[in-house]
């Protein structure tokens, strides 16, 4: 079969029923990073026809949703995509702008590997949208934890210029530990502490016990 064969057998397989799920399905085109089929759920929200979708090629991913939360999930679906694994679901939160009056909205996604051609390279990827309750408070902790990656992804280098003691010694200043206190669970002295933290402010660029809990809290040590 042809690509264009396999993309109509696909899709309309997927479209019977696509409607009657309580969220919105998209079938993306992985070699051209296009939209071949979302369900009417989904061009009712973002205020959009097929026809469109088709003339927007990739900038479809780049008017509709956040590009700063791209980095949190494409590596798993390309990893799932390079190992043709049709089981493997990858799961993520992301915001998505669902027309031009309105701000970000959060949804929870699934996608998985749907179709690759004669080849067996990746073809389609389905993925599966619902919107987050904007009352639950499951939406701020998912910000926090993706604030918390971004700084991750942007202080890593910084972070790994650090020593194995420095990091024991900046959990222990997360955790509001004295410098006796550290130094006694690390049988060194207080004096090499101080020395430790004087070291930690430097080498992050940090002035403020937020600052070094920022890093704590991003690299799990609290």
């Amino acid at each position: 079969m042809t690509n264009a064969e396999i993309i109509t057998q696909r899709v309309a397989e997927i479209a019977i029923n696509a409607d009657q799920q309580p969220g919105v399905i998209v079938v993306i085109n992985l070699q051209t990073r296009s939209v071949e089929y979302m369900s009417p759920r989904g061009l009712h929200l973002l205020e959009t026809t097929m026809e469109e979708l088709f003339a927007m090629g990739p900038a479809y991913h780049e008017r509709f949703f956040c590009p700063n939360e791209t980095d949190n999930y494409m590596p798993k679906i390309w990893d799932v995509m390079e190992r043709r694994d049709f089981r493997a679901i990858v799961s993520f939160f992301q915001q998505v702008r669902t027309n031009q009056s309105m701000g970000w909205s959060w949804y929870f996604s699934s996608a998985r590997l749907l179709a690759c051609d004669e080849a067996n390279q990746p073809l389609l990827l389905l993925n599966f949208s619902c919107p987050v309750d904007v009352d639950s408070n499951i939406t701020a902790k998912v910000q926090r934890l993706l604030d918390e990656n971004n700084f991750l992804r942007q202080h890593s280098t910084i972070y790994a210029r650090l020593t194995p003691r420095e990091r024991l010694v900046l959990k222990g200043l997360a955790l509001g530990e004295t410098s006796a206190e550290t130094a006694q669970y690390l049988f060194i002295s207080m004096q090499t502490v101080e020395t430790h933290r004087r070291n930690l402010r430097q080498k992050l660029g940090v002035t403020s016990t937020f600052e070094l809990g920022q890093y704590a809290r991003a690299f799990d040590l609290i």
